[in-house]
């Protein structure tokens, strides 16, 4: 097979993942919150202090942080890309991240 026509199907699978992926996660949270009326920590059902901010483990740092949640279960602190962060929003979408 051609090396450029290979490295385009590539990329139109990886493409395609992608988009199923982003649909399949737009369907869970559709499906949990139809209102979209939920927000932050209580969607997630996360610990929270008196100002409804999550208390977590930071696991790039490993330390204790009180940091508010978006709708997607990132924190304020979330850095895209980042290994440590985008596994640790999975783990608030998952509701198994660290909690104090």
């Amino acid at each position: 097979m051609d090396d450029r026509l290979e490295r385009v199907i590539r990329q139109q699978l990886r493409k395609a993942g992608k988009q199923f992926e982003e649909a399949k996660r737009a369907y869970a949270e559709g499906r949990d919150d139809p209102e979209g009326d939920a927000a932050g920590a209580a969607r997630f059902d996360l610990p929270t202090d008196e100002s409804g901010r999550a208390r977590i483990v930071c696991r790039r740092h490993a330390e204790r942080r009180t940091v508010p949640v978006d709708a997607e279960g990132r924190p304020a602190c979330f850095e895209s890309g980042h290994p440590d962060c985008e596994g640790c929003a999975e783990d608030v979408r998952d509701g198994v991240v660290e909690t104090w």
